[in-house]
């Protein structure tokens, strides 16, 4: 049996007396993508705060593989504007690391070229990126990406699920994301978990967004509207996201490069209380 990287068992939190982790158990396995979803409010900051031993809980046991590395990325970065403070110098701020890597860190996130620029003046999506070679610096064992898709459009949401799930196979690293944005839900994800103070109900992508606790929790429409992203090729893609050793298909004929393609896969539901549910097919999207 695999050891997990990191593991809560029935973990337990209260403040003020109102719970905000109800009997919660999740184990993190290297090389596995996790998305925990769940609405604001829903303590799923709280749960990894817990799971990195940042905060403690009053019942439950967490383990954490010994040396566990870990790479973080925040929802948000906050850079006074009228502060001088370029890529370069941001990516040594905490972990110091020779010019070569930040800039090998900066080719294999796609963007080589923000090394000179301000953090100030980045866009969205290149500032995640930007965040996600400063993780990478640390050659992390896991990534822990809060909200990583924030104020990125659609098709920049579409690139960094691809980047991630990219990264994840090249560095053989685990991956956590938590988000609450339902228009994107990455189709890579091993396993998608619903939470909301307690796991409602945990699976693949295309089954968790038809389970009666997702949907009653995010709302029928919202459930229904959820895209998920896929990116099936015959091909490999570098850390940038090219095509290395040509495509292999003609693009021009059934390729389909939409970010909410349908899924014909509708398996691997895990349900907490309805285990005994059947799914129903999702082929149609």
């Amino acid at each position: 049996m695999t050891v997990p990287l990191i593991e809560g068992r029935d973990l337990s939190l209260s403040f003020g007396g109102e719970a905000v982790l109800d009997n919660v158990s999740l184990a993190i396995s290297a090389g596995e993508i996790i998305t925990l979803i769940g609405p604001n409010g829903a303590g799923k900051s709280t749960l990894v705060k817990a799971l990195l031993g940042l905060q403690t809980v009053d019942r439950g046991v967490v383990t954490r593989k010994p040396g566990l590395r870990v790479g973080y990325v925040p929802q948000k970065l906050a850079i006074d504007k009228v502060l001088p403070m370029t890529v370069k110098r941001f990516l040594n701020l905490t972990h110091h690391a020779s010019l070569p890597a930040r800039i090998e860190a900066l080719h294999h996130v796609g963007a080589s070229h923000v090394l000179n620029s301000q953090i100030s003046e980045l866009s969205g999506g290149e500032t995640q990126r930007v965040m996600l070679a400063r993780a990478l610096l640390r050659q992390p064992d896991l990534l822990v990406l809060d909200e990583p898709t924030q104020g990125v459009d659609v098709v920049g949401q579409a690139d960094l699920y691809r980047l991630i799930d990219t990264i994840r196979r090249a560095q053989g690293c685990a991956v956590l994301m938590i988000s609450h944005d339902l228009h994107l839900v990455m189709a890579k994800t091993d396993k998608v978990v619903c939470f909301n103070r307690h796991v409602c109900c945990s699976g693949l992508p295309e089954t968790v967004r038809q389970h009666p606790e997702y949907r009653s929790l995010f709302g029928y429409q919202a459930a229904d509207a959820i895209g998920i992203y896929h990116h099936e090729h015959d091909h490999k893609h570098d850390l940038s996201g090219h095509v290395v050793g040509g495509c292999g298909h003609d693009h021009g004929s059934g390729h389909n490069h939409d970010p909410f393609a349908p899924s014909a896969s509708g398996a691997g539901i895990e349900a907490k209380q309805h285990s005994d549910m059947r799914v129903k097919d999702v082929s149609r999207g």
